[in-house]
């Protein structure tokens, strides 16, 4: 497929995750940039008289609490910045309803934390809920519940919160828009004249020296957090387009295939909802050093982990909990919910499956991971 054909798929896609960053929607002295978010609510009804279904991320609810308490620095302690968010989230729905009144189009705020897609039956009730506001043409507008969340529970940045929802949605889309053009070469800040990446597999490496971490004055993510969000959202076969938010009609100019911002290709086979809900774990309770043999085969033929090819274990887990694999060179390749506790796992490091029962007293399964319960990505682990 051509660049010029894939920038046309961008339009037969009926499902898109759209990620609005802080520095978009911050207005420079203070609050929220109301114009700019009504322009964002005209594009989207315009997608959505187009027939495609559309759920929002938005941030901003940190700079709309920081206007309305006349800061001028984020927050840095962890009740600061709740308290922030809980007066700058009322300010925000607020914008967002007024912008979509005006087409008629209803809105539902849905702020979650890790906690609610770590747990199976919470992100199945996630999913159930958004995809009936969906089908009742209600616009979803998705926050990180930075009012709750603690270190422990929070994504870290909504670009992760939104290649998540597109793996909860199995969306065909993520168009993350930012303050910049797309993905450079290198640096624009550093390098003015650094070339823009017009399009790109996802999972090519090439990606990695290109990023920074940096994060602008009001939000948390950078480049690198928008490469792995795109890596993530890939799992279910999303493309991701990153594109400045600034430019006029930018929603439209994308779905309509013209060559804007950076196109970052998914390039690698959907896995399943249950396996991309694996995947879409962010908070392993432990690692498995697996020796070479164990990684090829699980990479090339998607096999189980089994207790032979296992060398080594870091971390404290129990049965159930997501693990972790990693290889010799240290790179994490898969994850998965294991079927022993980390004191089992380390009395069955190297053995043979039938020789588990006499190390234990018992045999809970022949497997250490089962192949149905292991989600591999490989150069998708950004």
């Amino acid at each position: 497929m051509t660049e010029h054909q894939k920038r046309i798929a961008l339009g037969q896609a009926k499902r898109i995750v759209v990620k609005v960053g802080s520095a978009l929607l911050s207005h420079p002295k203070g609050g929220l940039a109301t114009d700019r978010i009504h322009h964002i609510c005209q594009q989207i009804n315009y997608l959505l008289e187009q027939g495609v279904q559309i759920v929002l991320v938005s941030s901003g609810a940190v700079s709309a609490g920081m206007g309305k308490l006349g800061l001028s620095d984020r927050p840095m302690e962890l009740h600061d910045l709740q308290a922030t968010a809980a007066v700058g989230q009322m300010g925000l729905v607020e914008v967002y309803e007024r912008g979509f009144s005006a087409y008629d189009r209803k809105t539902a705020m849905i702020l979650l934390t890790h906690e609610d897609l770590a747990n199976r039956q919470r992100y199945l009730n996630a999913r159930a809920t958004l995809t009936r506001l969906l089908d009742m043409g209600v616009v979803p507008i998705i926050n990180e519940n930075d009012t709750v969340a603690t270190e422990e529970i929070r994504f870290g940045d909504n670009d992760t919160l939104a290649s998540l929802v597109v793996n909860l949605l199995q969306a065909d889309l993520m168009v993350i828009l930012t303050d910049t053009d797309g993905l450079h070469e290198e640096d624009p800040k550093s390098n003015p004249h650094a070339p823009l990446v017009s399009m790109i597999e996802v999972s090519d490496t090439r990606l990695d020296a290109m990023v920074s971490s940096s994060s602008g004055h009001f939000g948390r993510g950078g480049m690198l957090t928008k490469l792995g969000a795109a890596r993530r959202a890939a799992r279910s076969g999303a493309h991701t387009l990153i594109a400045s938010g600034e430019m006029d009609n930018v929603l439209t100019k994308c779905i309509k295939g013209e060559e804007i911002g950076s196109l970052l290709v998914a390039s690698v086979t959907p896995m399943d909802a249950r396996k991309g809900w694996i995947a879409g774990q962010l908070k392993a309770k432990g690692d498995l050093l697996l020796d070479a043999g164990a990684s090829r085969m699980i990479r090339e033929k998607g096999v189980s982990l089994l207790p032979v090819g296992v060398t080594g274990l870091d971390g404290k887990f129990s049965r159930g909990d997501v693990v972790r694999c990693v290889d010799p060179s240290g790179r994490v390749f898969a994850q998965g919910l294991i079927n022993y506790d980390s004191d089992e796992t380390r009395k069955l490091l190297g053995v043979l499956s039938e020789d588990i029962n006499d190390l234990l007293g018992y045999a809970a399964e022949p497997e250490l991971i089962h192949r149905d319960n292991l989600a591999v990505f490989d150069s998708l682990s950004t």
